[in-house]
């Protein structure tokens, strides 16, 4: 079994409250390493964290955890909302449903949310296999009455 930092996933559960989930593309970085991407990042040395994904109500993007300028850690995802969810204001409320969601993320499964959360006639799930060096999982929001709204699914782990 590769070895896991004992703080990483403290890090990472820092990394995510302090960026997206937290401040939403208020953290992006003003000049992202990728033309037409969305980037934010988070340091707390040894640790360094960047998110760099394109889309909205589709999107794709991928995570990464340095330590000491060498990145030891990696999550890639993509999903959104419904296809035929094309209004603005609801995806606006979607993705506000999924911030307040994600600042909910553990240290015991520090990926994305908690495995659930309920709020504003929404549902949010998430079911995730294997652990910090190696998983992958689907996340969910739907209403209350069952209807779905967004999924995604991510995999990663330690790079070796």
């Amino acid at each position: 079994m590769p070895f896991i930092p004992p703080d990483l996933a403290a890090f990472l559960v820092e990394a995510k409250r302090r960026t997206y989930a937290g401040l939403d593309d208020d953290a992006t970085v003003a000049a992202p390493l990728l033309a037409g991407s969305k980037q934010l990042e988070h340091r707390a040395p040894p640790y360094a964290y960047r998110d760099i994904y394109f889309g909205m109500g589709f999107f794709v993007g991928q995570e990464t955890v340095s330590r000491d300028d060498r990145v030891i850690w990696s999550m890639s995802y993509s999903g959104g909302a419904r296809v035929d969810i094309t209004d603005r204001s609801t995806l606006l409320e979607i993705y506000k449903f999924l911030r307040q969601a994600l600042l909910g993320v553990s240290v015991e499964e520090p990926y994305r949310g908690p495995r659930l959360f309920e709020q504003a006639g929404m549902a949010y799930r998430n079911e995730v296999e294997g652990t910090l060096d190696r998983f992958h999982g689907i996340e969910t929001i739907a209403r209350h009455d069952g209807a779905p709204l967004y999924e995604l699914r991510f995999s990663g782990g330690l790079l070796r």
